[in-house]
């Protein structure tokens, strides 16, 4: 049996200081660590690896990362697991954003991801990926595609944390909605365990 933690959208230190030490608790015992992105800078891979050997992908708030692969493809206990962040063109990105601001939070934004993921790569067993900020574990065409959330998460509080750290304008603007979100996610990260040819997914709360 081979158990893998797997976690995204640290943001760590943009929005938070460090990375919480449930985190820490949750992967204890891992094999190896998968980051799908928006890790956001090297101490936060140093802290993880000093858990577990790290395999981390580039996000779209990577700029600092640049040494980082878009996509990772590894094979694991005979599984062929793809490992990616999830942002696509800023033609998908922006109304989705958009609307999932102005509607405080309860539009679900990039609902299709997990299957145009399937799409682009259709000779994985796993799909790892992040960037929507929501906990998911589905099989489309054989595939399970697995999300384990973000460890940042946007909610109230957030939001009115993050305006004190003075952000520039346009963020500003767009903070003066979030923090009024009424539907948030909690913060979570995931398990994967290889037993027996089968690949079993686990979301753990933070």
């Amino acid at each position: 049996m081979t158990t893998i933690g797997v976690l995204a959208d640290t943001h760590c230190p943009e929005f938070i200081e460090q990375i919480p030490e449930a985190v820490f608790r949750a992967f204890e015992g891992v094999a190896r660590i998968l980051h799908a992105g928006d890790v956001n800078a090297r101490s936060t891979l140093d802290e993880l690896a000093r858990i577990a050997p790290v395999d981390a992908v580039r996000g779209d708030h990577d700029e600092a990362l640049s040494e980082l692969p878009l996509t990772r493809e590894l094979t694991v206990d005979g599984k062929r697991i793809v490992v990616v962040h999830g942002n696509r063109s800023r033609w998908v990105e922006e109304p989705h954003t958009l609307l999932w601001t102005l509607s405080l939070g309860v539009f679900r934004a990039h609902f299709d991801l997990p299957r145009s993921l399937r799409r682009r790569f259709p000779d994985a067993d796993v799909i790892v990926y992040g960037h929507t900020h929501r906990a998911d574990a589905r099989t489309i065409d054989g595939a399970l595609l697995f999300n384990p959330g973000g460890v940042h998460q946007w909610n109230n509080a957030t939001a009115v944390r993050r305006l004190d750290q003075k952000p520039g304008w346009f963020e500003w603007c767009w903070l003066q909605v979030a923090r009024h979100l009424v539907r948030s996610e909690p913060p979570t990260v995931g398990i994967l365990q290889l037993e027996g040819g089968q690949v079993i997914p686990r979301i753990v709360g933070l």
